[in-house]
């Protein structure tokens, strides 16, 4: 089950059954089942709390993703996302805060299924298999 849930900011209006319908379409390509995975939208404060609680990294992030699944094959965690960011990413890149919001997301279930971005080949990889998950968006 995916659930979108606010921290202390709105969840954005964009989001809706479609985006969970593709989210879980992503992972079907990844040969995953969805398990229990929590969105929960936040502002660059609380994003860099946890941030500085849980990683120990004192600078702000659009992305946070903890771990909960008990086995590969069935995918469960939680995503925070900092909307402050998204829509900062979304000016500087002059793209759609929609299309930065489901980049995130992906971005998040991607960390998920076992993707890393701590090195420059791992980042480039993770943009490939952004731009292939949002190809499947239907809203494109």
């Amino acid at each position: 089950m995916i659930r979108f849930e606010r921290l202390d900011i709105d969840v954005p209006g964009c989001l809706n059954s479609d985006t969970k319908i593709w989210i879980e379409s992503v992972l079907q390509t990844y040969q995953r089942d969805t398990g229990s995975i929590l969105f929960v939208f936040c502002t660059d404060e609380s994003l860099l709390k946890i941030n500085k609680q849980f990683l120990d990294h004192d600078y702000y992030t659009d992305v946070i993703t903890f771990n909960k699944s008990v086995n590969e094959n069935v995918i469960s965690g939680e995503i925070y996302l900092s909307v402050n960011r998204i829509l900062e990413n979304a000016a500087v890149l002059k793209i759609d805060f929609s299309q930065e919001l489901h980049r995130v997301l992906i971005h998040g279930i991607l960390h998920l299924i076992g993707f890393n971005d701590t090195s420059e080949k791992e980042r480039e990889e993770m943009r490939e298999h952004e731009q292939i998950s949002l190809s499947l968006l239907p809203i494109n």
